[in-house]
């Protein structure tokens, strides 16, 4: 079997993947980018960006740009510099020696370093309106969207520090912000609690799920349950933040690269590197703190120079 081999692999296409990209491939490491299967939302090629509609807080873009068309321009600017694409999942990896290993179902690829960008996801509610609305009215990111619904009356899901961190940056816009919890008590950090009560713009929706999102286009309503009797109701929203969690897409890497409680890479401080040597990692998959795609393309940056400094330092 014909093994090709690569300088570089990278494993995912997001901000921070593509920025990698375009960084190695200006060093002339030509890199090789295994950027995941369209019909994947875990594994999209672009990223979550991919699913959004306008961004307007990436810097220049003082009109903003449409998601997909963003990620179009990251990927046409690292195919510039000579990056070649394989819109293919990566299936199994091995890094106990060098060089690397990647495998795309039979197929396999050596590499003298990797860098990793597979991101992470947003948990969602399992409702099928969720695919259709993601982005004209439902959002996972606040800090993202936010700006999008001054005046709006909109609804939060969560129970979490996070659900009540975007439900208060959202009062900033909004008129309104019902936050919907599916128990009679928040599992969020008091202080956090604190802030949702003390904030008159946040009436909280104790015992309920959201079970339907109306709208075709746009969100122009929810379905909410009540789970200690079954009734349902509804809520005239036109925005609906879920804000129940993220999970990192590291399942390929489980037992191979060192990962935190809650799933994601685990990289040294002020900086990209990984427990294992000659393996880098940026974006969502090791940062659960920021989430944006500014930050993510940041630490691309940051992988493809320290993969670069590695190589010079192996020859």
């Amino acid at each position: 079997m014909n093994t090709q081999h690569e300088h570089v692999i990278i494993i995912g296409s997001g901000p921070a993947g593509l920025t990698a990209a375009i960084y190695t491939a200006r060093a002339s490491l030509a890199p090789f980018v295994i950027e995941g299967e369209p019909s994947s939302t875990s594994d999209q090629p672009g990223g979550q960006l991919m699913l959004t509609t306008e961004v307007e807080n990436f810097p220049g873009f003082p009109s903003g740009v449409m998601g997909p068309e963003l990620m179009a321009n990251f990927r046409a600017q690292a195919e510039r510099f000579g990056a070649r694409f394989l819109t293919e999942k990566v299936t199994r990896v091995d890094f106990s020696q060098r060089p690397f290993r990647v495998w795309v179902r039979d197929t396999e690829y050596t590499a003298d370093t990797i860098i990793v960008s597979t991101g992470a996801r947003s948990l969602m509610l399992g409702l099928p309106e969720e695919s259709r609305l993601i982005g004209h009215g439902l959002s996972t990111c606040a800090t993202c969207d936010g700006f999008f619904f001054r005046d709006h009356h909109i609804a939060v899901v969560g129970g979490g520090d996070s659900a009540i961190e975007e439900a208060t940056f959202l009062t900033k816009f909004a008129s309104k912000v019902t936050l919907i919890h599916r128990r009679d008590e928040f599992r969020a950090s008091k202080i956090m609690q604190e802030r949702a009560f003390s904030n008159p713009k946040i009436e909280v929706l104790w015992n309920h799920t959201v079970t339907a999102i109306h709208g075709d286009t746009a969100v122009t309503g929810i379905e909410v349950t009540n789970t200690v009797d079954g009734a349902t109701s509804e809520l005239p929203v036109t925005g609906v933040f879920i804000a129940i969690g993220h999970r990192p897409n590291t399942d390929l890497f489980h037992g191979t690269l060192d990962c935190d409680e809650n799933g994601y890479l685990v990289t040294e401080p002020n900086s990209s590197r990984t427990n294992i040597e000659g393996v880098f990692a940026c974006g969502d998959v090791q940062d659960h703190t920021y989430r944006q795609a500014i930050t993510a393309a940041g630490s691309g940056c940051m992988a493809a120079i320290d993969a670069e400094r590695w190589l010079e330092s192996q020859h």
